[in-house]
């Protein structure tokens, strides 16, 4: 689940960097389109390393996406009205979020949507899931064309015509919108910034195409490593310091906990769940079939002669110190499930997904395996608890609708650091009484309430942020 936030920090410093050389449009369709691409590509991978490499250039394309959207949009605002806009902006993070829950919460559980290709390559609902969570990216991407650049980063390179181009279509729209067409766009008064330096051009003439190439990346790459040094010279430094606090401190607060809480709620539901293990020792069973449902037991010392275990679900099930002689193993399904310190003689294991991780300190003697089932198999009628996963999710992002709505409703009223201060204060307390939760339910609704009290504290730095640097360092 890190992973992707590493890929974050790299991507924002980088998408960023270059957000402010070649412009907030281009920047975002390539690193959203960078993104799509490796979320995609995620869903297909069989291997865990190669799937963890491309969840990680998948967080290195919403790196870039995060900071250069309010960037791009804060500039076609007037200020009076940028905090409310840029608020409501922030609610669509939270219909994402919904959105991946519903969508986790619909697909993944549908177990007979798998499908595999010999014993290589399996695909899994969740797989779908990846998929369906990368089609508001592609849409974005399709979007994103029809719109026009910055006009603010345009007048900033000195391309004034195009920037009017743009200023005029906002301007008559919103006349029309205020029943006002006839008002024609003018301009009294314009404020030229300092022009940021060109990157250099390179002569086809000059050298091999490799070594253009390779000065031309160079460049690209010293030109944001400049801009990101220029956050912290005079008169922005004090700022940078400070945004990178509060920016720290809200994201360790909120991600923290985010990848925290599932594992809280597996351990409570675990340790109620372990108050009711049955025990089962020295059994002796011989040419019984079992074809039927073990769940939550421990098995020591058995004898399992000329036994068959067919088409069977384990869950949360442990044989210690026993014995399975001339048995079959046939259509198994487990989870949780070990062979600890077991012997298996003359043992035949067809279609099933005991791997070899499953025996812990055991001796196989003449044992045969067909059909192995590999990869994740988990599914919802194996595992109930994971619905919390999703369920616990859907519900702490949906908290916080009500301060989305606080913060787009007084964000320009009562100010952005008086409800900056004001959110994580609140949000802090709250976060200190999870420290008394007992209960699944009163877990929850600690972390529903913190949600709820910490969403105003984001947008209001979402805000600030974008506020306190110029165009060229946004």
């Amino acid at each position: 689940g890190s992973i992707v936030y590493l890929g974050m920090m790299v991507g924002a410093f980088f998408w960023g960097g270059l957000a402010d050389k070649v412009g907030r449009r281009q920047s975002l369709l390539i690193c959203m389109s960078v993104n799509g691409f490796f979320a995609f590509l995620s869903s297909f991978v069989q291997g865990y390393g190669f799937f963890l490499f491309c969840r990680l250039f998948s967080g290195f394309g919403i790196g870039g996406a995060v900071p250069t959207v309010f960037s791009y949009f804060s500039e076609v605002l007037a200020r009076e009205k940028r905090g409310e806009h840029l608020s409501w902006l922030c609610m669509f993070w939270m219909i994402g979020g919904i959105y991946a829950s519903a969508m986790a919460w619909a697909i993944i559980p549908h177990y007979g949507w798998s499908f595999s290709m010999g014993s290589a390559y399996q695909f899994h609902s969740w797989r779908v899931f990846v998929i369906v969570c990368a089609l508001p990216c592609v849409s974005s991407v399709v979007a994103l064309t029809f719109m026009p650049e910055s006009p603010r980063f345009l007048l900033e390179v000195g391309k004034h015509d195009e920037a009017w181009m743009i200023l005029k279509q906002i301007h008559d729209t919103n006349m029309r919108a205020r029943g006002q067409p006839e008002k024609v766009f003018t301009v009294n008064r314009i404020k030229t910034p300092k022009q940021i330096d060109e990157l250099i051009e390179i002569e086809s003439d000059t050298g091999t195409w490799y070594r253009r190439c390779f000065v031309r990346i160079r460049t690209e790459l010293y030109g944001i490593w400049l801009t990101f040094m220029r956050c912290f010279n005079y008169p922005v430094k004090d700022n940078t310091i400070k945004l990178t606090a509060v920016w720290f401190t809200l994201s360790f607060g909120y991600y923290g906990l985010s990848v925290w809480f599932p594992d809280v709620i597996k351990h409570l539901q675990s340790d109620e769940y372990a108050s009711r293990v049955k025990h089962f020792r020295n059994e002796e069973v011989s040419h019984f079939v079992f074809n039927f449902t073990l769940e939550n037991q421990i098995h020591s010392n058995g004898e399992y002669i000329n036994d068959r275990f067919i088409m069977m679900k384990f869950k949360s099930v442990t044989f210690e110190d026993s014995l399975f002689k001339n048995c079959v193993f046939e259509d198994i399904t487990s989870l949780n499930t070990y062979f600890r310190n077991c012997t298996f003689v003359n043992t035949t294991f067809y279609n099933t997904d005991l791997e070899q991780y499953k025996f812990v300190d055991s001796e196989l003697i003449n044992c045969t395996f067909f059909h192995i089932r590999t990869g994740c198999q988990i599914s919802f009628d194996d595992d109930y608890s994971a619905y919390w996963i999703y369920f616990v999710n859907f519900l702490g992002t949906l908290a916080v609708l009500p301060g989305n709505i606080v913060s787009a409703l007084l964000m320009d009223r009562i100010g952005r650091l008086t409800m900056l201060g004001g959110s994580m204060v609140l949000s802090g307390i709250s976060c200190f009484f999870l420290w008394f939760g007992t209960s699944e339910s009163m877990m929850i609704g600690m972390l529903c309430l913190y949600n709820g009290l910490t969403i105003s504290a984001w947008n209001s730095l979402d805000v600030i942020t974008v506020e306190l640097y110029p165009t060229d360092r946004r």
